[in-house]
């Protein structure tokens, strides 16, 4: 595996790093391009866990419920390579448990790590994948510096606008937002692969997606379905945005899961068509709970869409464009 430097350092709408108590830390493969994403909890925080997509590829959301024992997650990881870059997880565990992070269970400590994956094995040898080595190294360049964006971690093989075939579609990535109110932050790490089209919530303008035949200007996917023409046929989790909110206003597992299922109204407000039956749109929610005060729930929730609408809208302006396989993937600035 090789490391490659960030192609983007723009963090002009902030950082879920600005969150007390985050780190992330990203390992990008560029032989394929691949790679995976960690969001570190050195203290441990609350979690929760929303899935929208109906084809979703994750690990340990079962014990984000309310009703379960655990209350406290250590990391989440984000990672490219479908249900094989699972594996990364158990890289994070192993590094979190070499640093004594995990939940105390007697003889040992065990890191609490749940995981969610896209689809991008279309994009060159779809044998490399991320692995534990991945995660470990991810963890490795954790930090509470704002993560690069675009082409990297996550997002590295991420696309976007994929239902008139990959032939028109465009890159995809990563990317990261943070809004503050009232001395409180949350901040969102989302890894944009959708089928459908991302745009700007603020003014309805197309930013990415598919293309028109002539390959220089987006065809608005949302009006040319309404009316009539046929998507191709795709396979069932072969996109999916998946993401991280976080806070430091203090929550219950109940309020960290409805904060997680209300982000999801980012997604809808910057991806058009979104939780689709190829995609496994997922968000988890972390709640550090370093802050002295909470603005309370509806607030927060509003902070939490927001934060994932303006990071969805950062990872495909980040996107640099890809020439892969013989197949050119430009990037929001490619097109005229």
């Amino acid at each position: 595996m090789t490391h490659t430097p960030p192609n983007s350092k723009s963090h002009s709408a902030g950082a879920i790093t600005d969150v007390p108590g985050i780190e992330v830390g990203q390992f990008t493969d560029s032989r394929r391009p691949t790679g995976c994403s960690v969001v570190i909890t050195r203290q441990g925080a609350v979690g929760g866990v929303a899935v929208r997509g109906a084809a979703p590829g994750t690990r340990e959301t079962d014990l984000l419920e309310p009703g379960n024992t655990v209350n406290q997650v250590h990391a989440v990881l984000l990672s490219g390579g479908s249900a094989w870059g699972l594996d990364a997880a158990g890289g994070v565990m192993r590094w979190l448990d070499e640093q004594g992070i995990g939940l105390n269970v007697g003889p040992a400590r065990v890191p609490i790590v749940p995981a969610a994956v896209l689809f991008d094995l279309t994009l060159g040898d779809p044998t490399i994948r991320p692995d534990a080595q991945a995660g470990y190294a991810a963890c490795l360049n954790a930090s509470v510096q704002a993560p690069a964006q675009g082409n990297v971690g996550a997002g590295s093989g991420a696309t976007v606008g994929k239902l008139f075939g990959m032939q028109r579609a465009m890159k995809g990535g990563i990317g990261t937002a943070s809004v503050g109110v009232g001395g409180v932050t949350v901040g969102a790490l989302v890894a944009c692969n959708a089928l459908g089209d991302v745009i700007d919530p603020d003014t309805g303008a197309l930013i990415a997606g598919a293309r028109n035949d002539n390959g220089h200007s987006l065809c608005d996917t949302r009006r040319s379905l309404l009316a009539g023409v046929p998507p191709l046929p795709i396979l069932a989790g072969t996109n999916t945005t998946i993401g991280v909110v976080a806070t430091d206003a203090k929550l219950s597992k109940t309020q960290a899961q409805r904060l997680a299922q209300i982000g999801h109204d980012g997604l809808a407000r910057s991806i058009n068509p979104v939780h689709t039956l190829s995609d496994g749109d997922t968000l988890f929610a972390l709640s550090t709970g370093l802050a002295s005060t909470s603005p309370g729930m509806t607030v927060l929730c509003v902070m939490a869409a927001e934060a994932v609408a303006l990071a969805t809208v950062q990872a495909v302006k980040a996107a640099q464009g890809l020439q892969v396989a013989g197949m050119w993937l430009p990037g929001a600035g490619d097109l005229k």
